[in-house]
């Protein structure tokens, strides 16, 4: 059994983050990541973030990614267990995990839970095909290895993502032959659909995929537009010559952890799934287990980071950890999220959070 302060599992934006903080605080704590690598979604993403500087505004996400790795390696209060996966978080707060072979029991004050999310996915015939991929495995594939997937796409889905991918496809010469969204509009920020639009690539909006073909890899696909209903027409289809389909229609919270430890959670679809019940300090229905990032709600990673800022201050807390910084860094953590949240576009998280939100 390895007692220590705080745990965070996962080391995504949100997670280190969330070390970083409570590392800050004089709190000891250790990080486990299931992969072989930290950094979670930012070793892939290419694109300039938005926000504030506090939010690295203007910077790609590999290079946050590589600024946040930087300052881990330099903590002394931060250990790292990489290719560990946690496969048990009990009532009494004792976590079992698996590391390279070998069974762990970790007594923590503490835990911070940042796994992230999972693709979601939808139904149509053949949709196993090979050449048939999750946005974030096409991301992987291009900036992470640099394998092109294909030659010819088809992007399912306008919201960030599958926007932002798009055009990732066109810098790197792969022909996207169309983005498909089943709403009536886009569903990413507009200034990522101008550089779609400017490069003349077209988007179906209310079109769905009605079947993909292919002997033993994707050939081609038909789409077909839907009513108000979300119902299909016939007689609208549409044949695409493609090797490659894209899914980027959203993702869900990875929860089961949360769900085994016996928090309280609730169904919210603008927070793309069920989320756990927590109080402004990020903290569950559980005492002292944490939440940050996309397990918390599906959001852009600026807000992950923050989340994880937050959490990792509240947890430090928690295990006795004091500064005369706390309060002001809580209430400025909180006016970050709430910028990040502003306007038309934060509306629907707004809403899901003060549905979850204790105080």
């Amino acid at each position: 059994m390895k007692k220590v302060e705080t745990l965070i599992i996962g080391g995504g934006p949100a997670g280190l983050c969330a070390a970083l903080s409570a590392a800050e605080m004089g709190c000891q704590v250790l990080l486990v990541e299931r992969d072989g690598a930290l950094g979670g979604q930012l070793v892939k993403q290419t694109h300039m973030f938005f926000g504030s500087e506090k939010q690295y505004a203007s910077t790609r996400g590999i290079d946050i990614g590589k600024l946040l790795l930087e300052k881990i390696d330099q903590s002394p209060n931060i250990e790292v267990w990489k290719n560990t996966t946690v496969v048990g978080l009990y009532e009494d707060r004792i976590v079992t995990l698996e590391k390279e072979g070998t069974y762990l029991k970790v007594d923590p004050d503490a835990i911070i839970v940042a796994t992230g999310a999972s693709e979601k996915s939808i139904p149509f015939p053949n949709n196993d095909l090979p050449g048939i991929y999750g946005a974030g495995a096409v991301q992987t594939l291009m900036n992470v290895y640099g394998v092109k997937p294909g030659d010819n796409v088809l992007m399912i889905g306008a919201g960030n993502i599958g926007l932002i991918v798009s055009y990732q496809l066109m810098q790197s010469g792969i022909n996207v032959k169309a983005i498909v969204e089943g709403g009536p509009k886009i569903g990413g920020y507009l200034v990522h659909a101008s550089k779609i639009r400017r490069l003349g690539i077209p988007i179906y909006t209310r079109y769905t995929v009605k079947e993909a073909r292919g002997k033993n890899a994707l050939e081609s696909a038909t789409i077909w537009q839907l009513d108000e209903n979300w119902s299909p027409i016939p007689g609208t289809e549409i044949d695409l010559d493609v090797d490659v389909m894209c899914i980027a229609v959203g993702l869900s919270p990875l929860s089961e952890l949360l769900w085994q430890a016996g928090c309280e959670m609730k169904y919210l679809a603008a927070l793309g799934g069920y989320v756990p019940i927590r109080n402004s300090e990020m903290m569950t229905s559980i005492e002292g287990l944490f939440i940050a990032g996309d397990v918390a709600g599906i959001e852009e990673a600026s807000s992950a980071m923050v989340e994880g800022y937050l959490a990792g201050l509240s947890a430090a807390a928690y295990t006795g950890r004091q500064s005369d910084r706390l309060d002001a860094l809580k209430s400025d953590y909180i006016d970050q999220l709430s910028a990040l949240r502003a306007g038309p576009e934060g509306a629907r998280i707004r809403q899901g959070i003060s549905e979850v939100s204790t105080a």
